[in-house]
């Protein structure tokens, strides 16, 4: 995060990503998450929906409600993935179990008329 945000060091993104994937071989959901903002914002690594919905998908299997919800959002927007709203109210639901206020209202809005 030090890397990414410029804190105590110069902004390196290609150096936080180095760091997000050394903490991510040791399994861990929030670097997952990290990783894959990276690849959804081209930061340190080449633009690339797709690969980020695979570390978003990770983090969210960990139980990490906000890559849940993440991963819910693409599958609504079809960003990185076909559109697929079943497969989105699986993820915001896992979320707002969780108690994500932002997959609770993503839930409200896809069933909303």
């Amino acid at each position: 995060m030090c890397y990414a945000t410029g804190e105590g060091v110069d902004k390196d993104p290609v150096e936080a990503v180095k760091w997000y994937r050394k903490a991510a071989e040791l399994g861990n959901a929030e670097a997952f998450l990290s990783i894959g903002f990276c690849y959804s914002l081209g930061e340190g690594v080449a633009k690339d929906r797709v690969e980020a919905v695979k570390w978003y998908r990770k983090a969210a299997e960990q139980g990490h409600a906000k890559a849940q919800f993440i991963l819910g959002v693409c599958y609504d927007k079809g960003t990185g993935v076909d559109k697929d709203k079943r497969e989105a109210v699986k993820w915001y639901r896992k979320a707002a179990d969780q108690g994500d206020a932002d997959a609770k209202e993503a839930l409200k809005a896809i069933a909303a008329p």
